[in-house]
């Protein structure tokens, strides 16, 4: 069947749905494959709960009148969504880069939310099928697009680009993450650059960071919306964020200098689509991280910053800077293994305990083998040590940071930090 067909059904309800345990009713069923699991057996089961039709690429499974065979269900989710965004009259904004990405696409949605009908990506739902899924959850009453872009090697951006067409673009930083994908810290720039090659040709247009040289740079060819850095100051973080745009006074309830650009984003872009500064300083300070992102956490012995989503040396650096920054009188800090470095994965590991050990702070742990494998380090080669360890030596009275990659699952420390 060819995509106009799918999309003509497709247009009747605008849903999609890739999991049979969140089946909706009169949605399309797309029978994904993944290392663990094949759609296709499941196919049968959606449309018994309710999927008015089951795309799926092995002849077996397609059994039933509401079954389409296609020769690849990836391919074909990824061509009816970039089919759907060419039928959509609505401005995309395509954002990318190493660090802060989910959090400034909240902010950016936070903000222009407060005016128009926005569909932004979920969580971090950033990959070759994330962002499919992102643009088929737009509908024709969507007004603004917020498409997420993730990528750990070359010509991933380009491929989502093609796909999503942004208008617009924002790169939020190049920073050493994935580096084994990508080949480096230079194959991290050129790898988020085809942003804005896409942008370049495409005669679109990119928001830049002016404090950012890359940024500046990389953007000389194409139309840019540059940070109003005449009327946005920083003025501190004690422990969040807080700026004045145009004598407007904004307290975020982000922690870390760092994220003070990812909220100049979102004002620069809410500015451009005539959001008042009284409403983006509403929508800033109501927003609250979650997901393990930046989140303090009171407990009845300890204050902890939970910041165990992600981690690479950049985001790892920025942290410890800030942290330090911090008045509390004992800080501690617990970090995790970074993933996805190559092979200087230990390098990158001994130059953040290096950092550490030059900050003063009263205790400092490390888990994970890449940090047990490096020198003059307080290394647990496994969370289970750390466990054991921290049980027998209880934090009292301490401001602690936790920081490490998704994979270390650091959240799980809050089950003995009391």
């Amino acid at each position: 069947m060819k995509i106009e067909a799918i999309y003509q059904l497709y247009s009747k309800e605008f849903l999609v749905d890739t999991d049979t345990r969140n089946i909706r009713k009169n949605t399309i069923f797309f029978a994904l494959k993944g290392d663990n699991f094949n759609g296709n057996t499941f196919a049968e089961q959606a449309l018994k709960l309710g999927a008015k039709c089951a795309i799926v690429d092995e002849k077996e499974y397609c059994v039933h009148k509401n079954s389409i065979l296609v020769d690849n269900v990836l391919e074909t989710l990824q061509k009816l969504a970039s089919y759907h965004r060419r039928q959509l009259k609505l401005p995309i904004i395509g954002l990318t880069g190493s660090n802060g990405k989910t959090t400034t696409k909240e902010l950016i949605n936070t903000v222009l939310v407060t005016k128009y009908k926005t569909v932004a990506t979920k969580g971090n739902l950033n990959n070759h099928i994330g962002v499919p899924l992102t643009l088929l959850s737009m509908t024709p009453n969507t007004e603004i697009g917020i498409v997420e872009m993730g990528a750990n090697h070359q010509k991933e951006i380009d491929f989502l680009c093609s796909i999503c067409a942004p208008d617009f673009g924002y790169i939020t930083n190049f920073g050493k993450a994935h580096l084994e994908g990508f080949g480096g810290i230079e194959g991290v720039i050129e790898g988020k650059s085809e942003l804005y090659n896409y942008l370049e040709t495409n005669h679109k247009i990119a928001f830049v960071n002016t404090n950012d040289a890359i940024q500046v740079e990389k953007t000389k060819n194409i139309q840019s919306i540059c940070f109003d850095t005449d009327n946005l100051q920083f003025v501190e973080v004690n422990p969040f964020v807080k700026l004045s745009y145009k004598d407007t006074l904004i307290q975020s309830n982000l922690i870390g200098k760092y994220n003070y650009t990812n909220i100049a984003a979102a004002i620069s872009i809410g500015e451009y689509f005539n959001i008042n500064i009284s409403d983006i300083k509403t929508a800033i300070e109501n927003y609250v991280p979650k997901n393990n992102r930046s989140q303090i956490i009171t407990t009845k012995e300890n204050e902890i910053i939970l910041d165990a989503y992600n981690a690479n040396p950049s985001s790892m650096k920025a942290a410890l800077e800030n942290f330090a920054s911090i008045h509390k009188k004992s800080k501690t800090i617990i970090l995790g293994d970074m993933f996805e470095l190559g092979e200087t994965s230990i390098k990158e590991h001994q130059e953040i305990i290096d950092l550490a050990n030059s900050m003063d702070f009263e205790n400092r742990f490390f888990i994970g083998q890449l940090f047990y494998k490096t020198v003059n380090s307080n290394a647990f080669k496994t969370f289970e040590d750390f466990k054991n360890y921290i049980k027998k030596h209880p934090l009292k009275n301490a401001s602690i940071l936790i920081k490490g990659s998704r994979g270390m699952q650091l959240e799980r420390l809050l089950d003995f930090i009391n």
